[in-house]
């Protein structure tokens, strides 16, 4: 079921490429595994799976310790300060940085342990008050303040597009923030620095890759739906 699932995934990943005129290689796909038991995330990696993004600091730092070392952990879920020491040798990317008090958290933590953290700065595109995200007018003048921070890198963009029956509805959002993206890569001279595009779940990837994204997280696509008693 797993097997088939993730070919399916696989299958729509490379359509929307084929559409958007775009190598496959262009596109990274999380498996975004919150709530899954490690024996499913096992199977996930027999089956060439390599990228995990979990949501929360206590499922992340569980599932590493208990899962081979050659995995790459994304933090994709909202981060608090106060758990950023937790996962900053751990996750290889962190998704969800929306203000400037946890970019200086992660900074001070990342110093002591003498790394450069990768983050990417959430933008709330849609301006949802139930999200967490930047609005787009701020995330420059963001950027600007982080880039100067030595133990923080900023790699790029995320969103969460609003829950829709139909993706088209989320092409505009993902379009927008597209054109920010771009417009950030042409600001940072060090270009290859901002390469990063994390853009479409289950529900929206495929218009997310059509429209530029460089990294989707699927979840329910590949493990099926979530346990949320767990």
């Amino acid at each position: 079921m797993l097997k088939d699932q993730l070919q399916e995934v696989e299958k729509r990943i490379q359509a929307a490429c084929d559409r958007a005129g775009r190598k496959r290689e262009e596109v990274t796909l999380i498996a975004v595994s919150k709530t899954k038991p490690v024996e499913t995330l096992q199977e996930a990696y027999d089956l060439g799976v390599r990228i995990f993004g979990e949501n929360k600091v206590q499922e992340l730092t569980a599932k590493y310790e208990a899962l081979p070392k050659d995995i790459h952990w994304h933090m994709i879920g909202h981060l608090q300060t106060n758990k950023v020491k937790y996962i900053i040798d751990k996750a290889e990317l962190i998704h969800s940085v929306d203000s400037l008090k946890l970019a200086e958290t992660i900074e001070k933590e990342a110093a002591k342990h003498d790394l450069i953290a990768d983050i990417l700065v959430e933008v709330n595109v849609a301006e949802e008050e139930s999200k967490f995200g930047m609005k787009m007018e701020e995330v420059i003048p963001f950027v600007e303040k982080v880039s100067a921070f030595p133990h923080v890198r900023v790699r790029g963009l995320m969103t969460i597009a609003p829950f829709v029956e139909d993706p088209e509805e989320n092409r505009s959002i993902f379009a927008d923030l597209h054109k920010l993206y771009i417009d950030i890569k042409k600001k940072n001279h060090d270009n290859d620095t901002v390469s990063v595009l994390s853009m479409g779940m289950t529900n929206d990837y495929e218009v997310a890759i059509e429209e530029g994204a460089t990294m989707v997280r699927v979840g329910t696509g590949i493990f099926g739906a979530r346990n949320y008693v767990v």
